[in-house]
């Protein structure tokens, strides 16, 4: 009995360290989205780069980091001197027998002095 209740508990810490290690790089490229979304509108507030400009560097980036969004989910909208940034995007994840989507919503907002 002993037995079977060690190689259940192994089962339980394996299956919880193969989720961390699926989840971890999904989290990890929405935090890098949002950091470049955020140099994006701090660098774009003081010059004259075009929103579609801005929004095809961010979809660069995004694909570099390989994360599964289109042109079309990523708003920027300028303001005068404040830009702001938005993407709503969903990854699918997949475990052996269950799988879920997990949304992501970063955005940034920089004003000029």
């Amino acid at each position: 009995m002993k037995t079977v209740r060690a190689l259940i508990g192994l089962l339980v810490v394996a299956g919880i360290f193969y989720t961390a290690w699926m989840l971890i790089p999904v989290y990890y490229h929405n935090l890098e989205l949002q950091d470049a979304m955020g140099d994006e509108a701090r660098m774009n507030s003081y010059t004259n780069k075009s929103e579609d400009d801005m929004r095809e560097s961010i979809y660069r980036k995004a694909k570099d980091m390989e994360i599964p969004i289109t042109r079309d989910q990523i708003n920027v909208r300028r303001d005068g001197q404040t830009v702001s940034i938005w993407v709503d995007y969903t990854v699918r994840f997949q475990l052996p027998g269950y799988s879920f989507d997990l949304q992501f919503h970063p955005s940034s907002k920089n004003k000029a002095i």
